[in-house]
């Protein structure tokens, strides 16, 4: 099932974080840009077209984050670049969620 028509799954720890290969194969179901962070995280970032489109971008992410009750970590710099990191903090690493938030927002 495409990423974005599944629902986030409340997580409340106990799980195991995705490993390797599975990061790789849930990367590879996103658009280009998202990438692996450095403490199991995937990040990716998006340039608007100025300060008021980041603003409105950051807002309809916070929309969406509420309804699916996964939040990911936000940066609003340079006036008009967005990062987005996505990590299940239940678990201290990466979950399906991630990746269906991931794929929610990019239909944005």
């Amino acid at each position: 099932m495409e990423l974005a028509k599944k629902t986030c799954v409340p997580c409340q720890g106990g799980v195991t974080p995705l490993q390797g290969k599975e990061i790789q194969e849930y990367l590879a179901q996103l658009p280009a840009g998202w990438e692996q962070g450095r403490e199991k995280s995937i990040k990716k970032q998006f340039v608007k077209k100025n300060f008021a489109d980041a603003l409105s971008f950051i807002n309809k992410i916070g929309e969406i984050a509420e309804h699916e009750g996964h939040h990911p970590d936000l940066r609003l710099f340079a006036y008009k670049k967005v990062e987005v990191e996505l990590s299940t903090h239940a678990i201290g690493g990466l979950s399906e969620n991630d990746f269906i938030l991931a794929a929610k927002i990019e239909k944005l």
